[in-house]
């Protein structure tokens, strides 16, 4: 049984872990930190697990937990490890950006299990990927495997309301967001950097710009990636390399029709759908940017890190258990 600790648990991603972990069969919550809710039930703040849990938000005990999820905003992981003397041999699953771009030089590994499983389940600490990362990088990994970027990638991403944190801000609060879609970040986004770093694992010799437009959706959760590029390959042998590429990793699938977000919301699954047009490769990939892109990733990290099967609960029948 694998002893959890989670920090920063009034958040959105840690509203995820919980729903996950709490049904996990090898999982046992120790304890889940809010500095603006300690001791308050969780069920406070995730009402929709009123019934399967009677945690309370508490003080963190690090000596009783074998790994710890941090759920913190962006920047303050670091704070936390400056601030904390942590167990040796605890393992990390940090969610926010901290640690992504450049994760190896300071001893994170990028949790990335399509691109470093084998890397992962070595692991101490782990920076799970970003949710727009991780919806474009798997529909390029096969291209980059195959030394098949030769040329500007062009991407346009939707993106749901939860993608921007459970604290409200002007462009976030429903007046704002309802039947509403806008652009933001264009060309400068923070996952453009771990993007292009795992491109580099596959391609080292890729020096091509990656133009990215995110885009605000006005619906709760899923990502709609569209990505295009110049591809030597029809649109057979496209095909062919993608389903080999994923023959071995159970939550990418690729779809002989156009995907919907539908499809992914609430699971751990990426669809990835190809068409040619001229010179122009075009992928689709959709992704539940609160599970794949965020705790349910992180759950599958947790799981490699402690020699479970990947896919123990997260939806999928896990092979050999």
């Amino acid at each position: 049984m694998v002893k959890i600790g989670i920090i920063g648990g009034a958040g959105y991603t840690a509203g995820e872990l919980l729903r996950i972990l709490i049904w996990h069969p090898l999982a046992n919550i120790t304890f889940v930190q809010s500095t603006s809710h300690n001791g308050h039930p969780i069920t406070d703040v995730h009402r929709d697990l009123l019934g399967d849990t009677d945690l309370q938000f508490s003080q963190p005990d690090f000596s009783s937990v074998d790994v710890l999820f941090i759920c913190s905003g962006h920047g303050k992981t670091k704070l936390f490890l400056e601030k904390n003397i942590l167990p040796k041999g605890l393992k990390i699953i940090d969610l926010s950006t901290d640690f992504r771009p450049r994760s190896n030089e300071k001893g994170f590994v990028y949790g990335l299990p399509e691109v470093n499983k084998s890397t992962i389940e070595k692991a101490t600490k782990i920076a799970n990927p970003g949710c727009f990362a991780t919806c474009i990088e798997l529909g390029l990994l096969p291209l980059a495997q195959e030394n098949q970027l030769k040329a500007d990638i062009h991407v346009n991403a939707i993106t749901g309301s939860t993608g921007a944190g459970q604290n409200p801000s002007t462009t976030s609060h429903f007046s704002w967001k309802n039947n509403n879609v806008s652009v933001y970040k264009a060309f400068t986004h923070q996952h453009l950097a771990e993007i292009t770093e795992t491109v580099l694992q596959l391609q080292t010799n890729f020096d091509k710009e990656i133009n990215f437009i995110p885009v605000r959706g006005n619906f709760s959760r899923g990502i709609m990636a569209t990505i295009y590029t110049d591809c030597d390959w029809s649109i057979e042998e496209a095909i062919e390399k993608y389903k080999n590429y994923y023959e071995t990793h159970p939550f990418v699938s690729i779809s002989n029709v156009v995907p919907d977000v539908k499809q992914v919301v609430n699971t751990n699954k990426c669809v990835l759908y190809l068409e040619k047009h001229g010179r122009k490769l075009m992928i689709i990939s959709v992704v539940d940017n609160l599970l794949k892109g965020a705790s349910g990733q992180a759950v599958q990290n947790m799981n490699l890190l402690f020699g479970i099967p990947e896919t123990v609960g997260l939806g999928l029948k896990p092979v050999g258990f």
